[in-house]
């Protein structure tokens, strides 16, 4: 007999039949004999417990034991010892005991490093249990403390099991549920760094420092203490370790490599010879799985971009970019006419790098052209292409991929089918001529396969013969064997049911895959339909996620046409995307940013699928409300170049409106309308205007728009209209509802000759009801007395916007407002607070991933540095050059090296700072804002290498230049050129009396 009290108490037969043991009474009198086997238990225990009043008599304790026994029968004694009652049975017969026997030889499995058999031992303790502890006696005082003792003892072994799996690779899957945990056990240590390893090991070295950071907070505010030095030590650990996000990993593989030993080895070989192969051949001949497979044997870093899920060639090198972990831009706004190719370029071109490009067939000539572009600025990039069409560049060596051999074919058939049915055999003849019926084409062997859960292979074998006509194939050309393989997609599909053909033609609308939730929502059914659909090769599932292959979804896609829902049924993504998108916004100017921002990112491709079909639609409202939603985190995730595009088609859709609007019965049913109109003047200013009640969604998307390349003409014809518009949305008591648009606004703005009242705008928020809006208005606000001269007031701002951002856990705005205190302390000389100020700040843009912020802060704290300690200097401008190298900012990598420069001058080493100067101006992009402080600092430090030469004319002519670039700025251009240290005798002869004499607001 086996008896369970890891849940309620119950007792089963040897045969699985369970006892009936009647009353609560008996099942609480059992549970206490059962916590300790052979001991025994006083009967004055034993009835306090059943009952605690004390009303229960010896004789009716007796009475209760003499039924328990009845129930139990021989197969469990019960016998009186002393003055109690002990049960007398095995250990293991306890669900408990057995439990904590497994648990001990999990966790010594673990310390000894045998990590497999650990994480078998753990599985199979924990699903012992059914319930909590003891479940049905939390009224029985005496059960109490067992109870508490088996569920820690259950915690642990969670951890326990946790940490083996992560060691072998889990980390991925543990991340949810350790978040979970975290937050029921906020001040357990262990789970706090389990979870902040499971994210470190998936590139999330920012949201484990936030782990850290959480935890350190919740044990000082309930318990008083400080985390402990283990825990301290790891904080410590991936504070150290390189903060550069890690590139795309080839998808995992769920399933065994099964033939094309040898083609593994070619490919590699010609990849040591060759910088671009590209696998060529049918859809479903295996190119993608090849690719990974090749990937795994090369030793080298390798980035895996998925290129299926992209509408058009638009967005490859956003694509490439994303892969990569990069951002398009920094926190602030712009990317100084750097082109995600240009960006692209400047990340690769000294770094040793695998790039696997998958499914290039559709976007073929950008893939192409980008390629072509990467290996010729890159020498150490190779590229590992998989498309049904060669490329066409020169230095392409192709391989064509050709179907799996005979015996190959059978082996993957037979490796599938004993995953589907255990202990699967067949006649080989007749798997083989299924295979040979098939082309020996994977994917359709893999189709075919799954079905022998429900068919005998002989009948599976004649279905196949009477849906292709043949029973047995000669030489195929690569047209036939397509056709071939959508014959046996239309055939699994049709074996379907109802139900399942309706999930997985709606199932196509998703671009990147999607999660259960999301599968459910918009295509309804449940898990178990999503599984079932798993089971017949239909999706995948990898980590937390489902996806439909591509040849796959090409075919549901004409069956979502046929069945007449395309439209109805993108409606229901585009609103579930609106709505997670729309959720998330608020989320992302608080503290939680570090927990959805990687929620969002999981969904771009959704994101861009829903956005390019309101484009493609012209739907105006669905279009305005995802860009407004999703504005907040285009921007701190550093990708809202990435919708430019889109932006400015739908600004075009604006304008190209009949009479300059959207008639109210064309808006989109996606999302609701909210927000305030559009002064009047605001449609005739651009030639148009947004649907009623989108006036800020308007303003994000000029404000998007005008964030990539080429959005300069855009900016200039929309700029009037969305200020109007920006003014009418946030006027009156009622905030508006997207508060980075004030703050995008005044960013924007400020690089303009005239701001066009930008900064009174943004700065009348101060006092506003919404908080991110109200401390955005207090940073801005700091830059009025900033440019009167009036450091202290400044000061105070600034410092009051710092405490708001704080208080609300906004880790972008806070890193901001730090920077621009850190500046103010520099300034006057306090290079001690600078540099805390500039540690606080650097932080923060780490755990955002922002390397290109990073970078700068880096610069930024080595010039507080460099008086002082030079060593400490170089290691930061070292540093900075590392990490704008690794994002692709040409502008950051020319700050770091204008401070190198300023070292090596320092030194003394004047070729070596001409050198730094020289190739720090190569570098800058003299129109941009942001770099033309770079440029005067550069310009400046080689005419001090000249005058350090005695080449005095060149050296006034490189601080003309550099007076020039101060004037850009509006700077008062004498005032900078003493500040970078130039001579009184040649200040004089290269600024002009006018400049002298710049009023306090240029200044």
């Amino acid at each position: 007999m086996l008896f369970g009290i890891l849940g309620e108490t119950r007792a089963w037969h040897d045969d699985g039949t369970e006892v009936p043991l009647g009353g609560p009474a008996r099942r609480a009198l059992l549970a206490l004999l059962l916590l300790n086997p052979g001991e025994a238990v006083s009967a004055d225990r034993l009835t306090d417990a059943l009952d605690p009043d004390g009303a229960l008599s010896a004789h009716a304790l007796q009475s209760q034991v003499s039924r328990l026994r009845k129930a139990l029968g021989s197969a469990a004694a019960i016998e009186q010892a002393g003055a109690g009652y002990r049960i007398v049975v095995a250990a293991d017969d306890v669900d408990a005991c057995r439990f904590e026997r497994l648990a001990r030889e999990g966790r010594a499995a673990l310390r000894s490093g045998e990590t497999g058999r650990a994480v078998t031992l753990l599985r199979e303790a924990l699903e012992l249990w059914r319930g909590p502890a003891l479940d049905g006696l939390a009224e029985c005082e005496p059960a109490q403390p067992a109870a508490v003792r088996l569920e820690e003892r259950r915690l642990g072994a969670i951890e326990d099991r946790i940490e083996a799996e992560c060691l072998l690779g889990g980390h991925h899957t543990a991340v949810p549920e350790l978040r979970e945990l975290v937050g029921r056990h906020p001040l357990r240590e262990r789970l706090a760094g389990l979870l902040m390893r499971a994210l470190f090991a998936e590139g999330g070295q920012a949201a484990a420092l936030a782990v850290f950071e959480e935890t350190r907070r919740h044990l000082a505010d309930e318990l008083g203490a400080d985390p402990s030095a283990e825990l301290v030590s790891l904080h410590r650990e991936l504070l150290s370790a390189d903060p550069s996000p890690a590139p795309a990993a080839p998808p995992a593989q769920l399933t065994a490599f099964v033939g094309r030993g040898e083609e593994v080895s070619e490919v590699a070989g010609l990849l040591r010879v060759a910088r671009l192969v590209t696998l060529t051949g049918p859809g479903g001949v295996g190119k993608t799985r090849l690719s990974v497979e090749v990937a795994g044997v090369t030793g080298d870093e390798v980035c895996f971009v998925e290129l299926a899920p992209l509408r058009d060639g638009t967005g490859v090198a956003q694509a490439l970019l994303s892969a990569l972990g990069l951002r398009e831009n920094g926190l602030g706004l712009g990317d100084g006419g750097q082109s995600p190719v240009d960006r692209l370029v400047a990340a690769l071109s000294d770094r040793m790098l695998l790039l696997v490009l998958d499914n290039c067939e559709h976007v073929v000539d950008e893939a192409a052209a980008l390629a072509a572009r990467l290996l010729a600025a890159c020498p150490r990039l190779r590229v590992l292409a998989t498309s049904r069409e060669p490329l066409g560049i020169i230095g392409e060596s192709i391989r064509q991929v050709r179907p799996l051999d005979g015996d190959a074919a059978v082996r993957l058939f037979t490796d599938r089918a004993r995953a589907v049915r255990r202990g699967f055999t067949a006649d080989p003849g007749v798997v083989r001529r299924i295979c040979a019926a098939l082309d020996d084409l994977p994917l359709a062997i893999e189709l075919a396969a799954a079905r022998v859960r429900t068919l005998d292979v002989e009948d599976l074998a004649g279905r196949l013969d009477d849906r292709l006509g043949v029973t047995a194939r000669g030489s195929r050309t690569a047209d036939e064997r397509h056709r071939t393989l959508r014959s046996v997609v239309a055939w699994s599909w049709e074996l379907l049911s109802e139900a399942e053909q309706r999930a997985a033609r709606r199932f196509t609308v998703f671009a990147g895959g999607a999660t259960a939730a999301a599968a459910l929502r918009v295509c309804g059914g449940d898990e178990e339909l999503l599984e079932s659909l798993v089971d017949k090769s239909l999706l995948e599932v990898a980590g937390g996620r489902y996806r439909m292959l591509e040849t796959i979804g090409a075919y549901g896609g004409e069956r979502l046409d046929a069945a007449g829902e395309r439209d109805a049924v993108r409606l229901a993504h585009a609103r579930w995307l609106l709505e997670l998108v729309r959720t998330a916004d608020p989320h992302l100017r608080r503290a939680e940013q570090l927990e959805w921002l990687p929620v969002l990112t999981a969904e771009h491709g959704n994101f861009l699928a829903a956005l390019g079909r309101a484009v493609e639609a012209r739907d105006l409202e669905a279009g305005l409300e995802l860009l407004a939603a999703a504005s907040h985190y285009l921007w701190i995730r550093g990708v809202a170049a990435s919708v430019a595009p889109q932006a400015i088609a739908l600004l075009e859709a604006m304008v190209d409106a009949p009479g300059g609007a959207v008639d109210s019965a064309a808006g989109s049913a996606v999302g609701s309308a909210a927000g305030s109109a559009v002064d009047s003047a605001a449609g005739d200013a651009s030639g148009g205007s947004p649907p009623a009640g989108l006036g800020e969604g308007y303003v994000l998307c000029v404000l998007l728009a005008a964030s990539g390349a080429g959005g300069r003409p855009v900016w200039q014809r929309h700029r009037a209209a969305a200020g109007s518009a920006l003014a009418a949305a946030w006027s009156g008591d009622r905030p508006g509802r997207h508060p980075v648009a004030l703050f995008l606004w005044m960013m924007r703005n400020a690089g303009e000759a005239d701001p066009g009242g930008a900064f009174e705008l943004v700065s009348s928020q101060r006092d506003c009801s919404e908080p991110w809006a109200r401390a955005a208005a207090r940073y801005v606000s700091g830059f009025g007395p900033l440019g009167e001269g009036d450091t202290e007031r400044a000061g105070r701002d600034f410092g009051a916007a710092v405490e708001e951002f704080r208080a609300l856990g906004d880790r972008w705005g806070t890193a901001l407002a730090l920077d621009t205190l850190a500046g103010l302390a520099g300034g006057r000389g306090d290079r001690a607070r600078a540099i805390a100020l500039t540690d606080e700040a650097l932080l923060l843009t780490e755990q955002l991933g922002a390397l290109e912020d990073s970078a700068d802060l880096l610069v930024n704290r080595g010039d507080h540095l460099v008086g002082e300690d030079a060593a400490a200097a170089r290691a930061d401008y070292g540093r900075a050059a590392a990490l704008a190298r690794r994002a692709g900012s040409s502008t950051g990598l020319a700050a770091a090296l204008r401070g190198l420069g300023d070292l090596a001058l320092l030194d003394a080493d004047l070729p070596e700072a001409q050198r730094l100067y020289e190739e720090a101006l190569e570098r800058v992009d003299p129109h941009w804002v942001k770099s033309v402080g770079t440029r005067v600092r550069t310009l400046a430090g080689l005419g001090r290498v000249a005058e350090a030469r005695g080449e005095l004319e060149a050296a006034r002519e490189r601080y003309r230049q550099a007076a020039e670039g101060a004037a850009v700025m509006g700077a008062d251009t004498l005032e900078v050129l003493r500040l970078l240290g130039v001579p009184e005798s040649i200040v004089g002869s290269v600024v002009e009396p006018a400049d002298a004499t710049a009023p306090a607001s240029r200044r």
